[in-house]
């Protein structure tokens, strides 16, 4: 089965922002951890937003980053 086309427009609703920021966030994550295993290069993923996180998610790490 394949997935509707989805209409891309800002959520109103905040748990439902909020939900879905936190799902597309894990969805880019692994993303970019798949690049990293299948081609053995070295990513970093910064994901910052203003309505939900104080603090920047970073993958791999801060450290890494820098």
């Amino acid at each position: 089965m394949s997935r509707k086309k989805m209409k891309l427009a800002y959520i109103t609703n905040d748990s439902k922002r909020k939900t879905t920021y936190k799902k597309s966030t894990k969805g880019l994550v692994k993303k970019v951890h798949e690049l990293t295993t299948l081609w053995g290069i070295e990513t970093c993923a910064i994901i910052h937003s203003p309505d939900f996180d104080s603090q920047p998610e970073v993958w791999l790490s801060h450290a890494g980053a820098r």
